[in-house]
């Protein structure tokens, strides 16, 4: 029998209409491609059967997530290689359909589902999130938060390292991942201008990092608010350890059901990306509400970049089915623009894209060395979640597909008087 690897080759490449930039090697144990590439491992049949019936992005995530397919070599330059042909050229642009109505694809699209063979299609993987259709209600907002953060306190503590912060570290030439998570957490205290016995919100608290540094580091009484259980637990025990009790609160609770304002700062890092665009004005004004007069708000944010219809966004398929449900992106220039809808004046736009794809490698390795404890925390399946979203999104940073900002802006009062220095920062 002939070895299967050469034909799925020639036939992948006849309905993709470009050379295979990857080596790979199936199930027979049979290899085909260039020779110094990085290696897919196609594991068994599932794996084309998974490809076939969801071609793009979503049904390689699938596969991969499953287990049927692999990477052998190095796993950036495999993702960077498969990027090519699917961002490139459009989830979509290659479904089975539009391949069997082309000629001179036909007969390899046939003989693809010849060598997947029966049963078909496999069902998805059970991290896999089933959408409940109602988007950024409080109930399916809960459910997200839940689906993403409350995989286990232990897994995040070996992937994100003691700091336990899930956001764009501020890197300097030879520091540490701690160091740059400290930086980050003082740069937004220094934004906002903390000083003793304010009041500051943290919106999307996390793990308390934020609220444990404002309150130890500049002395002001935290409310942090989160949806998720496991994340208020682990908050609540650091705050206690730092004694910091009378200091900082961490409640289980939606920012849009906050009543006791008025705060001096409100501190959104990393959470306005589950807001949604429909929500996003919403998400504004209750910020906006929630301060005093002069009050800041630092908002560090995802941003994707503009597309020149916007009306054809689509979520990324692999991260709204597995990692953050119901997550949404836009550009800078609309996040600016609606914080100004709702009354804010912007007073600086710091964009930091390369921190967070040195940021997001230093995850990678992280969950990389310790990788038997971390399926044994967190499953086989989401461990591979984890590793394949945070490396696929380094490329994204360092490509400059998306990219992160703070965004600082004032609730500036009627007189004009916005309390910001003249000169706000120091350039190198």
């Amino acid at each position: 029998m002939a070895e299967v690897a050469p034909r799925l080759k020639s036939l992948l490449e006849q309905v993709l209409g470009v050379p295979l930039p990857v080596r790979i090697r199936v199930w027979d144990g049979s290899q085909a491609g260039p020779p110094d590439a990085p290696v897919l491992v196609v594991r068994n049949r599932r794996a084309l059967r998974r490809l076939l019936f969801k071609p793009g992005e979503l049904g390689l995530a699938r596969a991969w997530v499953a287990g049927d397919l692999d990477v052998e070599g190095d796993f950036y330059a495999a993702l960077d290689l498969v990027s090519g042909l699917v961002w490139e050229r459009g989830e979509d642009a290659r479904t089975l359909r539009q391949a069997l109505r082309e000629p001179g694809v036909r007969a390899a699209a046939a003989g693809l589902l010849r060598l997947a063979g029966p049963p078909l299609p496999p069902a998805p993987p059970p991290e896999e999130v089933r959408r409940p259709g109602h988007l950024h209600t409080r109930r399916t907002d809960r459910r997200a938060v839940s689906h993403h953060y409350d995989v286990g306190n232990d897994f995040y503590e070996l992937v994100l390292g003691p700091s336990m912060v899930y956001s764009c570290a501020y890197w300097e030439d030879g520091g540490s991942l701690e160091d740059a998570q400290r930086d980050k957490l003082e740069l937004i205290c220094r934004k906002l201008a903390l000083r003793p016995g304010q009041r500051l919100l943290d919106v999307g608290c996390g793990w308390g990092s934020m609220a444990v540094h404002a309150a130890r580091e500049h002395g002001v009484s935290v409310v942090g608010v989160t949806l998720s259980q496991e994340q208020a637990a682990y908050a609540r025990k650091r705050v206690a350890e730092e004694g910091l009790t009378d200091k900082a609160e961490i409640r289980v609770q939606d920012y849009r059901d906050v009543t006791d304002g008025p705060f001096d700062a409100v501190a959104s890092v990393g959470m306005a990306e589950h807001v949604g665009a429909e929500r996003y004005l919403e998400y504004t004004r209750t910020l906006y509400a929630l301060l005093k007069p002069g009050g800041r708000l630092l908002n560090h944010q995802i941003a994707r970049r503009p597309q020149s219809d916007e009306d054809s966004y689509s979520v990324d398929a692999f991260i709204d089915a597995y990692v953050f449900p119901d997550g949404e992106l836009q550009p800078v220039g609309t996040t600016v623009a609606q914080l100004e809808r709702a009354g804010f004046e912007v007073r600086d736009v710091e964009a930091i894209r390369e921190h967070y794809a040195l940021t997001l490698r230093r995850w990678v390795a992280n969950l990389e060395a310790d990788w038997e404890r971390a399926v044994r925390l967190a499953g086989a399946g989401r461990a591979r979640v984890w590793r394949l979203y945070m490396a696929a999104s380094a490329l994204a940073f360092e490509h400059n597909r998306i990219g992160v900002n703070q965004v600082l802006a004032v609730r500036t009062p009627a007189s004009g008087g916005s309390g910001m220095p003249l000169r706000a920062r120091t350039w190198n």
